[in-house]
């Protein structure tokens, strides 16, 4: 493990706190353009999702009818009532999406996957950098704000579903997370940035509450002037 990890990972809680839990449960709020485009616009109604911390799996509830849920791993995605029974459900769901531009439309499973490796992924950073099959370096730090965000390129592999093979992460002098960089290749692979902010402590770990992703242009700017996914967190406890 590099120091510029290490410190990541202290800063943020430490990984022996991290190893004793198990899951963590959160009031989500999400938003932004990517869903209307997707002809999905997302509604502004909070949801309970709950993450398991150290296997890839996430569910969300309501999801569709009050008395829905999704069930995410890396390789199925399933809508399901509360009592378990399944609604619909996809297995192998990434190549559903092969060939799909960014205005290629979504159906509810393709919703339910996004979500579920997204919010597995952001609820899980940066201690997902410490799992042995991500591969870690450090890369150029990024200039912002009178700050240097130093950073870490991960590579992550084909059994871990998220945004894009490899990805940016950078922190600021506290070593506290401040921007997120990668192609969301399920959506035509645009190249996002995602600036995160209000950290909160929750059970001893740091994580934002707030997180807001813009396309990115080749110079490595956010287009602002767009949101295109909004995520506020709320009520997060560790278990």
């Amino acid at each position: 493990m590099s120091a510029l990890l290490k410190e990541v990972l202290d800063a943020h809680g430490g990984l022996d706190r991290w190893r004793r839990f198990s899951s963590v449960r959160a009031t989500i709020v999400s938003g932004g353009d990517l869903f209307a485009i997707k002809g999905i616009p997302q509604d502004p109604a909070p949801r309970e999702m709950t993450v398991r911390l150290h296997e890839e799996h996430a569910s969300v509830t309501p999801f569709g009818a009050p008395d829905q849920k999704t069930e995410f791993t890396a390789d199925h995605i399933a809508i399901q009532k509360t009592d378990g029974t399944v609604v619909t459900e996809r297995a192998q769901p990434r190549k559903s999406f092969d060939g799909h531009a960014l205005e290629t439309p979504w159906d509810a499973l393709d919703r339910a996957y996004f979500n579920g490796y997204a919010l597995w992924t952001y609820l899980t950073t940066p201690f997902l950098l410490a799992m042995p099959e991500v591969g870690v370096e450090e890369i150029q730090p990024w200039p912002e704000g009178g700050e240097e965000w130093r950073g870490l390129r991960a590579t992550f592999p084909d059994v871990i579903a998220s945004h894009s093979t490899v990805q940016d992460f950078y922190f600021g002098p506290d070593r506290l997370l401040r921007r997120h960089d990668y192609h969301v290749d399920i959506a035509g692979g645009f190249a996002a940035t995602q600036y995160v902010h209000d950290i909160v402590e929750a059970d001893g770990i740091l994580l934002p509450a707030r997180r807001r992703a813009y396309k990115r242009d080749d110079t490595l700017r956010a287009n602002l002037d767009q949101v295109m996914v909004a995520i506020d967190l709320s009520d997060i406890h560790f278990t």
